[in-house]
């Protein structure tokens, strides 16, 4: 049986074999941390950002 990285817990094979090296809960617990939001990009495709700076950076008509 594989063992969290987190905390250290066994876990599941079969979610071993998918590549999660983390229990269920752990896994759960980090994917509730990312932040991030898709933005619409004039002339293109929606866009992934998962930093706020980026996000301020795409209006060509900032003033500061």
């Amino acid at each position: 049986m594989p063992e969290c990285i987190s905390c250290g817990e066994t876990y599941s094979e079969r979610r071993a074999l998918l590549g999660y090296n983390t229990c269920l809960p752990c896994g759960d617990f980090a994917a509730r941390e990312v932040k991030w939001c898709t933005a619409p990009i004039n002339k293109s495709n929606y866009t992934v950002i998962t930093n706020k700076a980026e996000l301020t950076m795409l209006n060509p008509k900032r003033t500061s």
